[in-house]
């Protein structure tokens, strides 16, 4: 029976949440609640944009004004065509395991996705096996959008192995009844994020995707 790999997309395959969330920071920042870069990644990172929403106006104690949604996205999508690049070394990882099924499942909307694939090359590589949390019922750290991942694929979530960065995403996957490597390669990446991964349950934690692929093949040849 095959195996699926399952990446996550923000800060696994693009190094885009350093880009996303300085755009977040600066938008905050400019309707009078000063945010850092570090603030960012501590409120908003990993979670859907409806909920990112939530959680700003929350910090800012008001309603966010409404093209600030709208004028958000722009920015972002603005700042990621300019500067997206891919996380060190996940080019040669997708390579390695080209046999292997694989998948996208991220927070991110289907059109960010689309884009970002686009600007990295990508987009033949996952072709229509991409999927958004925003068509399933619950973001991260529920299990939703790995489960519809891997019926999508019509792979048991037993066989599938996940690759995440957060702790949120972490905890999603290992919900779903899947083995979760959590990557630190990404240029966002905390000094506690091993022991943030580490307590969301993930099985393995690779500094690099070199590392990353040496646990994969020991994973994929248990599972056969």
């Amino acid at each position: 029976m095959a195996s699926l790999l399952i990446y996550d997309f923000d800060g696994v395959i693009a190094d885009s949440e350093v880009l996303a969330n300085a755009v977040l920071a600066e938008m905050v920042t400019e309707l009078g609640v000063p945010t850092t870069l570090q603030d960012a990644y501590g409120l908003y990172m990993g979670k859907r944009f409806s909920e990112v929403v939530r959680a700003v106006e929350l910090s800012l104690g008001r309603p966010l004004p409404p093209a600030f949604a709208a004028d958000c996205q722009a920015r972002t999508l603005g700042r990621l065509r300019q500067e997206l690049r891919l996380v060190d070394g996940v080019r040669r990882y997708i390579d390695a395991f080209a046999h292997i099924p694989r998948c996208i499942a991220s927070s991110s909307s289907p059109a960010r996705l689309a884009m970002c694939l686009d600007v990295l090359g990508l987009q033949s590589e996952f072709g229509r096996n991409v999927f958004s949390a925003s068509n399933v019922a619950r973001g991260k750290p529920h299990p939703d959008i790995f489960l519809h991942a891997a019926q999508q694929m019509a792979i048991p979530a037993a066989r599938s192995i996940v690759l995440e960065d957060s702790a949120s995403g972490v905890a999603a996957a290992i919900a779903a009844g899947m083995t979760v490597i959590g990557i630190l390669a990404a240029s966002h990446i905390q000094r506690d994020q091993r022991e943030r991964l580490c307590a969301a349950g993930a099985q393995h934690v690779a500094q690099s995707f070199a590392e990353a692929e040496a646990i994969t093949r020991r994973l994929l040849a248990a599972m056969q």
